[in-house]
Order: C-alpha cells, then structure tokens, then sequence
C-alpha cells in the first residue's frame, strides 16, 4: 500500500513568487524597463473577474506594471483583435494573457493565435504548445497552473520522473495537454481520462 505525500503549496508558491520578484526587479534594474503584463476581459463573468483581479493583484505584487483591459461582453471580434494587436506591438507590454472562456460570438481560436509567442502567457499558441510538444522547454512559454503542477510534483519525486505512473484527469488546451506533456517529457508514463 502507497502512503500519500501532503505537499505543501504555499512554501512552493512563496519560493516561485520569490523568484519571480528577483528576476523582475533584475531586469528592471539591468534594462530600467518594469515587466509589462496585459490582461484582457471580455464581458461581466464575476468568475473570470475575480480571477483576473487576482492574477492582477500577484503581478503587482511581484513588481510588474500589470494592465487590464475590461471590454464589453459585445465586443466585436474586429475590436478585440485590434486591441491584441495594439498590445503585441507596445514595446511596455511583455506578456499578454486572454481571459477564457471568450463570449460565444467570438472565436477564441483566432485571438489566441493572433498573440504573439512570446507574449502568450498561457502558452496557448501553436508556436508554444509545437514546443512543449517536441520537448523544447527552454524557448516556448508554458500555462502557469501545468508548470505549476510540476513544481509541486518535481518536488516529491525529483527531476527525472522514471517510472512513476501519472493520471491527468481532463484534456484542456490549458491545463490537461501541457500537464501530459510535461510529464512525458520528464519520463512518467501518463494516462489521461
């Protein structure tokens, strides 16, 4: 019989955050430039808001200029994929993240891949996902709550995940895929239902 193993979340995220803070306020003071980090909602999902306000308030707090853009939920597709475009162009702007689920009258698909790789914080672009997929980790950008994952894991069962048997429940292009495929790429054999 396997025992379970309690992680503790909140010493792993403190250890991250710090991190994240460090290096932020390194390229601050190498480049006199803040990280830039734009949040884009559309519509009045408290959901999705309270989400949004929280990835807004830890970037804040880990030093970045952290933007969010509120539009409408009758938002046009043209409109949005205008103000992605505006932003993959701001020099200020490092990353970008959609909120999702978009309005039903908007393809999510599109804006998505409309945002630039290395601006895709959720590492929802083909370009990114192309590279989680062929085990490029050092060049493509990875979904948070996945890399997060790993972390977490990693942190129990080390580096090299050989012969440990993983279940990743669900197929998500954000979380289920990349948590798979991160570990694969760590050599567990993984199952996905």
């Amino acid at each position: 019989m396997t025992l379970a193993t309690v992680i503790d979340g909140k010493v792993a995220a403190a250890s991250v955050i710090g991190a994240v803070k460090s290096a932020a306020a390194g390229l601050e003071a190498e480049t006199g430039v803040k990280t830039g980090l734009a949040v884009v909602i559309v519509g009045d999902d408290p959901a999705s808001h309270a989400y949004v306000n929280s990835k807004s308030k830890m970037a804040k707090e880990c030093g970045f200029n952290s933007v969010q853009h509120t539009l409408p939920a009758e938002t046009t597709q043209e409109a949005l994929a205008d103000l992605v475009q505006s932003l993959n162009e701001d020099p200020s702007i490092h990353g970008i993240l959609v909120q999702l689920p978009l309005p039903k009258h908007l393809d999510s698909d599109a804006i998505i891949q409309s945002i630039r790789p290395d601006k895709d914080v959720d590492g929802l672009h083909v370009v990114n996902a192309g590279k989680l997929a062929t085990g490029d980790l050092a060049t493509g950008l990875i979904s948070c709550t996945p890399a997060g994952a790993m972390l977490l894991v990693r942190s129990i069962h080390g580096e090299d995940l050989s012969g440990l048997n993983a279940a990743v429940i669900g197929r998500s292009n954000l979380f289920g895929k990349p948590m798979a495929q991160l570990l694969l790429n760590a050599n567990a054999t993984v199952t996905t239902a």
